[in-house]
Formats: structure tokens, C-alpha cells, sequence
């Protein structure tokens, strides 16, 4: 199993992108979290050997005021490869916030992933 990358390229036009880079060969099963919802149309295409574009639209949901936390996953491990926040109105002067949601973010996903090998270990 290869360790996938990622790196944030932009945030343009409603549309993030980001680099993601492993070994050559099939491309990265990632998804892009929103309120712990994956985000549909992510698109992951090839640049280079090993070097993949991720491409996801942000709902309009997230353009409205506050803070709103996406996260990048691997969904082959389960592990968070990156994030990003879209930051609008009243919001937008507190980063304090924006480290909190974050955090809630992580959080859910721990959760998850905790609850995932309690199940998978108590069935051994």
C-alpha cells in the first residue's frame, strides 16, 4: 500500500484543487468530506506517473456566512490526507473558529475510524 500526498493547489471559480502524489499506477481513492457528507463529482485525473489533479466543486451550501471544513480522506486507510476551510461573512475575522470546526472535523472522523475497528476486532 502506497502513502498518498496531497497537496493544496487553488481554491478559483466555486472549484478546489490539489495535488495528489504516490506510487505510479491506479489512481488515489480519495473522497472530500463536507459536514462528514462526501462531496459527489470529485475527479481525480493523471498528470505525470504517480502525480494525480484532484478537482471538487463546492456547494453552494458552503458560500454562505461561517466557517465550513472540508477534509480530504484516503477512503483505502480511512486517514486524513489535508483539509481546507471556506471562510464568508461574519465569520471570517475569527480564526479561533475555523481551528475549532476543524477539530470537530477530526474529531467525527476519529470517531469513526475508532468505531470501525471496535466492530472489525470484536468480530475476531
Amino acid at each position: 500500500m502506497s502513502q498518498v500526498t496531497l497537496t493544496n493547489t487553488s481554491l478559483a471559480s466555486g472549484t478546489y484543487t490539489a495535488t495528489l502524489t504516490n506510487a505510479p499506477g491506479d489512481a488515489p481513492d480519495v473522497a472530500v468530506l463536507f459536514r462528514d457528507v462526501p462531496l459527489s463529482g470529485v475527479e481525480v485525473s493523471p498528470e505525470t506517473p504517480g502525480v494525480w489533479t484532484l478537482r471538487a466543486r463546492i456547494p453552494e451550501a458552503a458560500l454562505s456566512d461561517g466557517i465550513h471544513v472540508f477534509l480530504v480522506i484516503d477512503n483505502a486507510s480511512g486517514a486524513r490526507l489535508g483539509d481546507f476551510a471556506v471562510i464568508a461573512g461574519d465569520g471570517a475575522d475569527d480564526a479561533l473558529r475555523t481551528e475549532v470546526e476543524l477539530l470537530r472535523a477530526e474529531l467525527d472522523l476519529l470517531k469513526r475510524a475508532f468505531r470501525r475497528h471496535c466492530v472489525e476486532t470484536s468480530a475476531r
